[in-house]
């Protein structure tokens, strides 16, 4: 195979990663900045009331998110996935303005905490569409023995940003003398974001449109009304949403509420939990490609099986380790162990789901199964687990709300169809294939 021919299977693949990554960087890092957002936009009597507020305004981005799945998702469906990529880019570009750029409640009093939700919900929105077209194109340009691989990239792509989101945060957190921090340090992260509009317009301007995406529209179930889609779809979507549900608490409790867990109830240096929640983020990018190339060989099902079986046996034994024996070096153990697990459990997790739907109804019904989970167990998985601490007095409410989720992703893998043994599989892995090697999904 020429590298002429390669490269342009190259260029699919980084456009979806790094467009993907630079968005979910300006989503997340709002989480992570969480301490600080919450004293200088929602003032209150206490730092619980404080804390409450910013997780809740956290949380008012994912009512978006459904939203944001089913449209951008018909349009995706409708009009490509190029095209609603670069749409997305140009929506979270807005959005991450908004908060760079916002006036604190101490300058403008109201109106701060207003133009946070208000760039929070478009954010969501923009989001809400992001996973599925991403993931529609990553596994519709791929060969179809490697599409395991190419689907782990979506997730490749949200570690990364959470990693460089961490990093971030622990730069600024130990550069930055606290007054400083607060003055204008905090801004720091949010305006490196806006480099997202002209690096993701310019690489995804390039990528080719998918060829399933192309041959789909084509065909007369292409014009199925949405609700003749979801109806005759309602066991896979209820599928995807509970194995999205273990994913996303998983991501928003273990990785997103972390640095707030290790400061407020372990009493942990901030720069400390950053650097805690980068170490184990490394270990989960890199883990993330291999499941997701593995389940190519072994299928979607044995390896997120034995990832979640693992993941539920130990989750709450290390929380309990490591709230009753708190230290940097402890904490950096419980995150390479569980960060590890839910690598090898993202690997397969979105060309699992995606799977599940044919190319034509693909991005809408992925969107809103993905969307639907993320709302209602990820977006608000912050605001419980705070609420639950305090009026349960139970430090624990962490590990019990993802031994939840684990529980969850358990019982919908096993109904998952696997599709990965509907291909026959080479020898070697890469980026390149022929034309004989495609067909549609």
């Amino acid at each position: 195979m020429s590298a002429t021919r390669s490269a342009p299977k190259a260029i699919q693949v980084v456009a979806a990663v790094i467009g993907n990554a630079l968005e979910w960087y300006d989503f997340l890092i709002f989480g992570f900045l969480t301490v600080i957002i919450a004293r200088l936009f929602f003032p209150a009597s206490s730092q619980y009331a404080s804390l409450l507020l910013t997780t809740a305004t956290f949380g008012v981005g994912f009512f978006t998110r459904p939203a944001g799945g089913i449209l951008l998702g018909l349009y995706a469906d409708r009009k490509g996935r190029k095209a609603a990529l670069l749409l997305i880019i140009v929506m979270m570009t807005t959005a991450i303005a908004m908060i760079g750029f916002a006036p604190t409640y101490a300058a403008v009093g109201i109106a701060a905490p207003l133009i946070i939700v208000l760039a929070r919900l478009l954010q969501g929105l923009a989001s809400g569409g992001e996973f599925a077209s991403a993931t529609s194109f990553l596994i519709e340009s791929a060969p179809p023995h490697r599409r395991g691989l190419y689907g782990s990239w979506q997730m490749v792509g949200q570690g990364l940003a959470v990693l460089i989101g961490a990093l971030s945060g622990a730069l600024i957190t130990q550069a930055l003398p606290p007054d400083v921090l607060d003055n204008w340090g905090w801004r720091i992260p949010f305006l490196a974001g806006l480099v997202i509009g002209p690096v993701g317009l310019f690489i995804r301007r390039y990528v080719e449109e998918t060829r399933a995406f192309l041959e789909a529209r084509a065909t007369p179930s292409a014009s199925r009304k949405f609700t003749a889609n979801l109806t005759s779809h309602i066991k896979e979507v209820l599928v995807c949403i509970g194995i999205n549900t273990c994913g996303t608490i998983s991501f928003y409790v273990v990785i997103i509420y972390m640095p707030t867990f290790a400061q407020v109830q372990l009493h942990l240096p901030l720069h400390e939990t950053f650097i805690a929640q980068s170490i184990g983020l490394s270990f989960m990018v890199v883990l993330t490609p291999l499941s997701g190339a593995l389940s190519d060989v072994l299928g979607r099902k044995p390896i997120m099986m034995a990832a979640l079986i693992t993941y539920l046996a130990v989750v709450y034994p290390m929380y309990y380790w490591l709230y009753h024996s708190p230290s940097f070096g402890n904490l950096v153990t419980v995150q390479i162990g569980l960060c590890c697990l839910i690598g090898i459990f993202l690997g397969p997790l979105s060309t699992a789901v995606a799977e599940q739907f044919e190319a034509q109804t693909r991005s809408t019904l992925l969107g809103i199964s993905y969307n639907l989970a993320v709302m209602i167990f990820g977006g608000f998985a912050q605001f419980l687990v705070t609420l639950i601490i305090e009026v349960m007095g139970s430090p624990m409410a962490p590990s019990i709300y993802v031994m939840f989720g684990a529980v969850a992703g358990i019982l919908s893998t096993f109904f998952l169809v696997d599709r990965a043994s509907d291909v026959v599989l080479p020898t070697t892995f890469g980026f390149d294939c022929d034309a004989a090697d495609r067909k549609d999904l």
